[in-house]
């Protein structure tokens, strides 16, 4: 089955060239595409897609955080991966807390970028290496909720195995799977297999929330 994706950017070239990588890969296809956030809050819960990139400043007033927010809880099938040229700290808290999944930067290559589709699809939470450190970064200062002592959260991060834990702490340093593969020696796929039986353990849904308990306990 090809994964559905939507596209929202109000500037045509970007938006023009994002829809050829989309359509460049037999394994996806573009189920809509959109310049403002006004139109893409109505006719995304309507299309019901698998993905949709999302940028943050869109030219009707709208941010594309104010679109996930709208959308995200009458539609939480539908997967957003915040898709932009903004590096800074607070975009990228509001965008994670108003519920995007993944967060990758306009630079980054098409090859790439189909990649984080496909692992955001398979359950993953894609960032570009400089976004997912200073994730990391944050989570150690404090900045997304203060660590708290919590019997319920070190019990069940016991529960991980060992693999597990390894795999844990190379994702809160902020390494990406493919980094993770080669540094342990497996396949993205096994490293895949491992992530989801830690999001399930942990009841998370995504890499953001897994490292906030990894750094709770």
């Amino acid at each position: 089955m090809k994964i559905s994706v939507c596209i929202v950017e109000d500037n045509e070239q970007i938006r023009s060239a994002l829809e050829q990588i989309i359509m460049m890969d037999s394994r996806y296809k573009m189920a809509g595409s959109f310049n403002n956030g006004e139109e893409a809050m109505q006719k995304i819960p309507l299309i019901n897609p698998n993905i949709v990139l999302m940028d943050i400043n869109l030219g009707d007033g709208k941010s594309g955080i104010e679109c996930v927010k709208f959308i995200r809880p009458t539609n939480p099938d539908i997967l957003f991966m915040m898709c932009t040229v903004y590096e800074d700290d607070e975009k990228i808290f509001n965008a994670l807390t108003a519920g995007a999944n993944g967060y990758i930067l306009k630079k980054t290559a098409p090859q790439k970028l189909l990649e984080a589709i496909k692992e955001l699809y398979e359950g993953g939470a894609p960032m570009s290496s400089q976004i997912a450190r200073k994730v990391v970064r944050a989570l150690q200062n404090g900045q997304i909720a203060e660590a708290t002592e919590s019997n319920s959260t070190k019990k069940t991060l016991r529960n991980l195995s060992s693999r597990e834990n390894e795999i844990l702490q190379l994702l809160a340093n902020g390494l990406l799977y493919k980094e993770i593969a080669a540094h342990l020696e497996i396949s993205q796929e096994t490293v895949r297999k491992h992530v989801y039986h830690v999001y399930e353990k942990l009841h998370v849904n995504n890499r953001v929330e897994a490292i906030n308990k990894f750094f709770e306990r």
